[in-house]
């Protein structure tokens, strides 16, 4: 069993991340996924929701994904978002603010979108 898989989060408008990694954790539409090296071959549906990446090195890359796909053959994951961003990039006033925006307006899938970018802030 090879000891990490070469992961690609792109997003529809540029490549997001990537590297080599040990472990990769997504939400699907079936529920949380985790992905190490030697993993069966799979293809899913991915929910709005945190990627967490740990790469190689030991490091821990989060990214908010906001659906896409997941895909995983010979030690290659590919994660396939309409929108993704790394949670460095993310300005959390600004996402604090969308957040508020969207309760008041009653607007369920931005208030998913700011959510999701929080959580991958705040690893809550």
């Amino acid at each position: 069993m090879a000891a990490e898989l070469h992961v690609e989060l792109v997003a529809a408008d540029r490549n997001v991340w990537s590297g080599e990694a040990t472990l990769v954790v997504a939400r699907t539409t079936s529920g949380d996924i985790g992905v190490m090296p030697g993993h069966q071959p799979l293809l899913g549906v991915l929910e709005s929701g945190p990627v967490t990446i740990r790469t190689s090195e030991g490091n821990t890359v989060v990214a908010a994904v906001h659906g896409g796909f997941i895909s995983f053959a010979d030690n290659k994951l590919s994660l396939l978002a309409e929108i993704a961003e790394l949670a460095d990039e993310i300005d959390v006033q600004r996402a604090e603010r969308a957040l508020e925006r969207a309760k008041s307006e009653a607007d369920g899938a931005a208030e998913r979108r700011a959510d999701v970018r929080l959580r991958a802030v705040t690893g809550h």
